[in-house]
């Protein structure tokens, strides 16, 4: 195995444990992930994801769910398909 490089990196300590747990679940250490992104970056020759600003429709649903307008509850799938038309 050739010599590895350490990456630093700071995150919200929250977010890490979430993601560890996933990535667990998917059978990935943290290191693997970060490799793993790092190919994906290389192979790609950028982000191997879309980065985007919200356009306004968006920021203003966010704004409005985030407030609890506008808010459509259903109780189960089957509510919420009936409520769509589906």
């Amino acid at each position: 195995m050739s010599e590895l490089a350490t990456v630093s990196a700071q995150i919200d300590p929250e977010l890490k444990v979430r993601v560890e747990h996933i990535l667990s679940e998917l059978g990935l250490t943290p290191s693997e992930a970060i490799a793993l992104f790092y190919e994906q970056v290389e192979y790609r020759e950028g982000l191997p994801f879309d980065i985007v600003l919200p356009n306004e429709t968006t920021r203003r649903t966010f704004e409005d769910t985030d407030a609890g307008r506008n808010l459509v509850v259903c109780k189960d799938a089957e509510d919420m398909f009936e409520k769509l038309g589906i």
